[in-house]
């Protein structure tokens, strides 16, 4: 049976646990960062590290994309409209296109540290194997929320989450009506 690679998994990078994963790995963590990483033998050697330096990487990459959407109006005025609507369209497909390569290079970096991938059971609505936020969940990423056992990014410290739960139906009420209960959690 072949391992289960989350959705999102970079094609051409063996599962992990296979014979040929850390070398597909590196290969493909190699083709995501400037060239010049290249030269470093270390990041050969040691693939964590260069799975590190390419979030990094991927991660500025998204964020120069997003500045530079946010910016392209004000700073292209001298453009036509046409044309500048051409390049937000263009910062639009390699926006979605640097944010997968990103999400991607921390799937294959959780897995070089050892991280294994199941499937999740769908939930109610849902596409089979997908969760509601559309990635699974094994464990948090490197820095998030590693200390406290939270989920993935989770709520943000001081940011209030709901969540609803079913209650019995109190007395008089008629039989198979459960009462739906809001609390907020913090």
């Amino acid at each position: 049976m072949a391992a289960y690679t989350p959705p999102g998994w970079p094609a051409g990078v063996h599962p992990p646990g296979s014979e040929e994963f850390e070398s597909t790995a590196v290969a493909w963590l190699l083709d995501v960062v400037p060239p010049d990483y290249r030269l470093h033998g270390v990041l050969r050697r040691y693939p964590i590290a260069l799975a590190a330096l390419a979030r990094y990487h991927s991660k500025a990459c998204v964020e120069g994309a997003r500045q530079g959407y946010r910016a392209a109006r004000t700073e292209l005025d001298a453009l036509p409209p046409h044309a500048v609507d051409s390049v937000l369209a263009a910062y639009r497909k390699e926006g979605a296109r640097l944010a997968a390569t990103a999400r991607a290079v921390g799937l294959v970096e959780r897995a070089l540290r050892g991280e294994t991938f199941t499937p999740k059971m769908p939930r109610e609505g849902t596409p089979a194997g997908r969760s509601r936020r559309g990635t699974d969940y094994t464990a948090p990423t490197p820095g998030e929320g590693a200390q406290t056992g939270q989920r993935g990014q989770g709520t943000p410290t001081g940011q209030a989450r709901r969540a609803t739960r079913t209650e019995e139906p109190p007395e008089g009420t008629p039989t198979g009506q459960a009462r739906r209960v809001s609390k907020i959690k913090s």
